[in-house]
């Protein structure tokens, strides 16, 4: 059973007729992922005899249960829906049926997490005249300049963005030009129980080889994360390390080209594509390396998890993997898409296995002291009611700094 996180001591006068605060919850989709989870973490941790939470997810939902997070929240008594809307043409549709939604259950706060439902859900509840509008952003923005126009157009609308690194809240303020005032850190957080006791996967469970050792990646197959770079290293690296494969745990747009870029370029039998797993601690409890070549992210999920498993890693040198790392980032960190720094450190890593593993003890330690999902739910928690507090206190005394 999880832990409810205890809040703050808070006011009486809250919307809601049993004198909780009212939060709704909005993100993009509701299968399982990095930003995903650690929205349903949030939800199902706050202390229900102070909260009372509901969740939407704009997209539609999956099919299959064991990617679903619906499950999770259903478990908890979390009322959630999803909206179906999967294609821009929707937008205005989930405007009107997330504004309808709050004008009839009158929420306090809304929470947004990711791109798509932080500018539908601050207009929603602009409509509905919803008075605290917490956006969660989550990664420094590089697709498109246009996202970060559409933020600033719709910043009014919004009390403040929670940012998940410092190095977001960075980029928000200087290239993204939000303002300073509104930006707020809350790192992720991890359940270290989780990774740290998960028992590691056999080769059969993922169809691979017996007797080899892994190199693992973990996450979407998207153009974000540098993975066609990565297989592209795969001949000069591979033949550094003949015991070690490459594992590339999920799903994505980029799939079907980076198939045939393995086919191509890499060393028959070398890297394995594996689809989606739903066994991701028992997969880093297996594996000797994780690796993220990313080109830009937030504070990346995958590094936290591979931290709270005792494992090492080897990451680009982007937003909020220092802040994850701290004194140990020197040799787990690389400049994006270096060959001969990836290379190096690379090799380091593997030939030295006790080097490897007291990184991989100080980032599960480093993981359980400033990580945890008790200190991010409680940040969160600390933020709703103080904005709801000071919604209610005299002018002079509703600083939020």
């Amino acid at each position: 059973m999880k832990q409810k996180i205890a809040s703050p001591s808070r006011g009486s006068s809250q919307s809601g007729p049993d004198g909780r605060i009212r939060l709704a919850c909005v993100i993009t989709d509701l299968e399982v992922g990095g930003a995903e989870r650690a929205l349903v973490e949030l939800a199902t941790r706050l202390d229900r005899g102070v909260f009372d939470v509901r969740v939407w997810g704009i997209s539609p939902a999956t099919e299959d249960d064991e990617r679903s997070l619906l499950p999770v929240l259903q478990a908890a008594n979390i009322p959630a829906e999803t909206l179906d809307a999967d294609t821009l043409r929707a937008a205005p549709r989930v405007v009107r049926a997330l504004a309808n939604a709050w004008r009839d259950w009158r929420p306090d706060v809304v929470q947004t997490f990711l791109f798509h439902a932080n500018i539908l859900g601050r207009l929603a509840a602009w409509r509905a005249r919803v008075p605290h509008v917490v956006s969660g952003i989550r990664v420094a923005e590089r697709r498109g300049r246009w996202r970060l126009q559409l933020d600033r157009w719709t910043d009014r609308l919004v009390e403040r963005h929670v940012c998940v690194s410092q190095s977001v809240a960075d980029f928000s303020h200087t290239i993204g030009g939000l303002s300073a005032a509104k930006l707020l850190v809350i790192p992720n957080g991890v359940d270290i129980a989780r990774y740290a006791t998960a028992h590691p996967v056999e080769p059969s469970e993922l169809g691979l080889p017996a007797g080899r050792r892994w190199i693992t990646y973990i996450g979407r197959l998207d153009r974000q994360k540098g993975l066609a770079w990565l297989i592209e290293q795969t001949p000069t690296w591979f033949a550094a390390h003949p015991q070690h494969d490459l594992l590339l745990v999920g799903d994505g747009a980029e799939r079907a080209e980076l198939t045939q870029l393995i086919s191509r370029v890499a060393p028959p039998g070398r890297v394995h594509l594996v689809g989606w797993q739903s066994n991701v601690p028992g997969i880093l409890r297996a594996s000797d390396l994780m690796v993220l070549p990313s080109r830009w992210e937030g504070m990346p999920n995958v590094v936290l998890e591979a931290m709270a498993a005792g494992r090492s890693v080897l990451a680009a040198d982007v937003e909020g993997v220092r802040e994850l790392l701290g004194s140990a980032a020197g040799p787990q960190i690389a400049h994006l898409e270096d060959t001969n720094d990836w290379g190096a450190k690379l090799t380091h890593l593997l030939a030295d296995p006790q080097l490897a593993a007291e990184l991989g003890a100080g980032n599960q330690a480093r993981a359980r002291d400033h990580f945890s999902l008790e200190a991010s739910v409680l940040a969160y928690a600390s933020l709703y009611t103080k904005l709801v507090g000071a919604s209610n206190a005299p002018a002079s005394t509703s600083d939020l700094a």
